[in-house]
């Protein structure tokens, strides 16, 4: 298990439990926390899971692929530490991790 902070739009913070294993955006849907659409349902093909990684886990996350790339460049909003929340694989090492939702999702 892993803890992940939400932070949404508004400052509102949203702290849950994530099964190692799963992603970062199953645990927003698992938990109904706001903000993530998850159109595609996990598979890459949009970017409506958008999340603004905070500077400081950046390094644990790691980098998106180049068909993460590709969905996060239709996206105005993308920062240097965007990520698309279904890539990113829940795992123990992860546990405090803090994510930003933006305002929208495209």
């Amino acid at each position: 298990m892993a803890r992940i902070k939400f932070i949404q739009h508004d400052g509102n913070e949203i702290e849950v439990e994530a099964a190692t294993g799963t992603t970062v955006m199953n645990a927003a849907i698992d938990n109904m926390v706001s903000g993530i659409d998850a159109d595609c349902g996990g598979e890459c093909s949009c970017a409506t899971c958008h999340v603004v990684v905070d500077p400081a886990w950046m390094e644990k996350v790691g980098q998106p692929s180049a068909q993460e790339e590709s969905m996060l460049d239709l996206n105005p909003d993308r920062e240097a530490n965007s990520r698309l929340s279904c890539q990113i694989p829940v795992t123990d090492e992860l546990d405090g991790l803090v994510v930003n939702l933006p305002e929208f999702q495209y």
